[in-house]
């Protein structure tokens, strides 16, 4: 796996426009797209995610062999190897594989149960892919209205609809330059990012003692292992 290329794709929440040009570079030169299916005979008549992609394809004049993956969505561990291992049957034929998911990756995704299970049995192949965001539901579903998630001083809070606790990751946004970080207490492993996709990019497994940039971000990831999921 040492030369292989796994580019995990969010597509975005259901239109074709929306999906973002770096995400349409990964399909247009991944070597075929591994598509999940919830249809136990591997079949994608009920699957949006094929329909976006062939769409994608038709409209931008390219075509790739289609690689079905099984996702019964029963959240356990042997389905995620099942998938896991389908991926890996594909890269015996190919170099460079994508897979593609819904709205944004980041966002209750299959893609990252994979990923973890990929980094410990090929450890190369998970440095050698790539997450690649896209656009949420709920950022389209403000812009379909014309009202912010958050403006000014305000906030907005991601909420699963379940009868139980669950585990929390918190994004630290807008912080001033020369602001102390001390109030920002870890809960799970706090990550820094500086200027993302800009000159003087820095990203740091921990979080810094003071504010240098305005373009500072904050996430308090939870840590899976402590929880279960």
């Amino acid at each position: 796996m040492d030369t292989k290329k796994l580019k995990m794709v969010s597509l975005g929440p259901g239109d074709i426009e929306l999906i973002t040009i770096k995400a349409l570079k990964a399909l247009k030169s991944s070597e075929a797209i591994c598509i999940p299916t919830k249809s136990p005979d591997h079949s994608f008549k009920k699957s949006l995610t094929h329909k976006i992609v062939t769409k994608l394809m038709k409209e931008h004049n390219f075509s790739k062999p289609i690689i079905p993956v099984y996702t019964p969505m029963h959240f356990c561990k042997e389905d995620w190897q099942y998938q896991v291992d389908v991926l890996y049957r594909g890269f015996k034929q190919y170099d460079s594989l994508s897979f593609v998911t819904l709205g944004d990756s980041a966002i209750y995704s299959t893609v990252y149960y994979l990923l973890d299970i990929i980094k410990v049995q090929e450890p190369k192949l998970y440095e050698n892919s790539e997450v690649i965001a896209g656009v949420t539901s709920f950022s389209q579903a403000s812009a379909k209205v014309k009202k912010p998630l958050c403006l000014g001083d305000s906030r907005f809070e991601i909420v699963p609809l379940l009868d139980k606790d669950v585990p929390i990751t918190t994004i630290y946004m807008r912080p001033k330059i020369g602001m102390s970080t001390e109030m920002l207490k870890e809960k799970g492993q706090i990550y820094t990012f500086e200027n993302i996709n800009y000159e003087q990019e820095s990203i740091s497994n921990y979080k810094i003692e003071k504010v240098k940039k305005y373009m500072t971000l904050f996430i308090d990831f939870f840590q899976k292992d402590n929880h279960g999921v």
